[in-house]
């Protein structure tokens, strides 16, 4: 990362820039994997058709999902590098992630209930999904899962950040200078193909809670009932299914998102300082 941080504003732009851009490019890979995870089965759920189900509420939560996180991300990694020795920086990445992640899905809950629902129910739109949802559920129905979602996306963060910040650095210094937008993709590539991987019984969880029928024990929300359910059920081919379209939605998602997002950053620190 550069020595010039760029304020709320402009991470916050830059994440939203991010965070469209993956989510579109990437969306029937995202699909696949909700429909393998899911307990109706793969070809139950929908298989190969409408593999653009359930785009809507990612379009329109992409660039707040997004900018939320890396505005509390980079706030919270400025806040904590101005008392924290250069030694313990990738604690503080964790810690910033954290908030990040706890900002970011107060908006990524709805909006991967209503997308994993449709994406499940082909026949249904999403408008038709939400208007259901609230119907049965009310409000507490878009945020079924938030626990297990933050369960998955801490830990997951708590990987993907520290790693990706350590691969910049390394890349920096060998070659005595800030890393590109590319070499940050590709950075932003590694650490969440790994990260990915190591988290994906946590994804299988968050997608059965997300989907359970109301009045189940699995829509409770306890995500080690779950995990034990699936493991029980499925065995180990249980709690990784999906991992290979995930890994590669997040890889090649990775490039992306880090990608866009330091080209943007860069571009409007430059706007700015051009003031």
């Amino acid at each position: 990362m550069s020595g010039l941080e760029p304020g709320f504003l402009v991470a916050l732009a830059s994440g939203g820039c991010a965070g469209v851009s993956v989510d579109i490019v990437l969306f029937p890979l995202d699909t696949v994997k909700t429909r393998l995870q899911s307990s109706q089965g793969f070809l139950r759920a929908g298989g190969f058709r409408g593999i653009y189900s359930g785009l809507l509420p990612v379009v329109l939560g992409s660039a707040p999902t997004a900018g939320l996180f890396f505005g509390a991300y980079e706030i919270t990694k400025k806040f904590g590098s101005e008392y924290v020795s250069h030694s313990y920086m990738p604690f503080v990445h964790m810690g910033a992630a954290t908030v990040g992640e706890m900002t970011a899905c107060l908006v990524r809950n709805p909006v991967e209930v209503v997308k994993q629902r449709t994406q499940t129910n082909p026949k249904l739109n999403s408008v038709a999904v939400f208007k259901e949802t609230f119907k049965s559920e009310g409000s507490y129905g878009f945020y079924r899962g938030y626990i297990s979602l933050l369960l998955r996306e801490i830990p997951f963060s708590f990987i993907q950040f520290p790693i990706w910040e350590l691969l910049k650095k390394v890349w920096s210094d060998r070659q005595s200078g800030n890393v590109n937008p590319l070499q940050s993709a590709l950075c932003g590539a590694t650490a969440g193909g790994i990260s990915a991987a190591i988290t994906t019984p946590l994804d299988v969880a968050k997608t059965r809670i997300m989907l359970a029928e109301q009045g189940t024990k699995m829509a409770d929300g306890n995500i080690f009932y779950v995990i034990q359910d699936v493991w029980h059920t499925n065995g180990f081919k249980g709690l990784y299914a999906g991992i290979v379209p995930r890994v590669m939605w997040i890889t090649i998602g990775g490039a992306i998102f880090f990608g866009a997002y330091e080209k943007t950053k860069n571009v409007l620190i430059k706007m700015k300082n051009q003031e």
